[in-house]
């Protein structure tokens, strides 16, 4: 799998609730117009009944080159006809998720540490999300940063393309890049001007 430097995550956390189904659709397009290719939605607080609204309308409204992949619901990636879903390390494993979703769709994993990495590291999985690289505030209870040392260190353990998460912003994410990500997730940093910071991020990751 190939991935776009750029992994931009919709936390509906980062809305003001309710969360409007308008609102988090224009901000997809948004970061859309600033060349966004693939979008993950992410629901930690509300019903699998607003997570499958919103995501059908997410992906209605998204054009074809961006792929959308849902947060932690395998079951609600097919109801909402996802390009894939990406499990933490309380959801299903990586060879359940595979069995629901079959073999066209694309399955992410998160992981925090170099063993979680390599139990992750089966056939099952497109790619690997591996941090909090820097500090993050995305999280009620965070993991132990990994830091750019720990990020070099996952870059040797797996050859999956490998996706650095935690506190990347416009500031860090080239260093990122450098140690050895083919991806850079991010949430908080493209939430007040979702457009210009998707392009600023594309820019300076290539």
């Amino acid at each position: 799998m190939s991935l776009p430097r750029l992994y931009a995550i919709i936390d509906s956390s980062c809305f003001a609730a309710p969360v409007r189904t308008g609102a988090l659709v224009e901000y997809a397009l948004e970061l859309a117009r600033g060349g966004v290719t693939l979008i993950q939605y992410r629901n930690k607080i509300r019903s699998a009944r607003e997570m499958l609204s919103h995501a059908r309308e997410l992906r209605r409204a998204l054009p074809s080159r961006v792929s959308l992949i849902m947060n932690d619901r395998a079951d609600l990636c097919l109801a909402a006809d996802c390009d894939g879903v990406h499990v933490g390390q309380n959801d299903l494993s990586p060879a359940a998720a595979r069995s629901i979703i079959g073999p066209g769709k694309v399955l992410g994993i998160s992981t925090h540490n170099l063993e979680q990495l390599r139990e992750g590291d089966t056939d099952a999985v497109n790619y690997i999300a591996f941090g909090p690289v820097f500090a993050t505030s995305s999280k009620r209870n965070p993991d132990a940063v990994v830091g750019l040392e720990g990020l070099r260190a996952a870059r040797a353990a797996t050859v999956k393309p490998l996706v650095a998460i935690g506190g990347i912003t416009r500031a860090n994410a080239r260093s990122v890049l450098d140690a050895g990500a083919d991806s850079v997730a991010v949430i908080a940093d493209l939430v007040s001007s979702p457009r210009q910071a998707a392009d600023d991020f594309l820019r300076l990751l290539t």
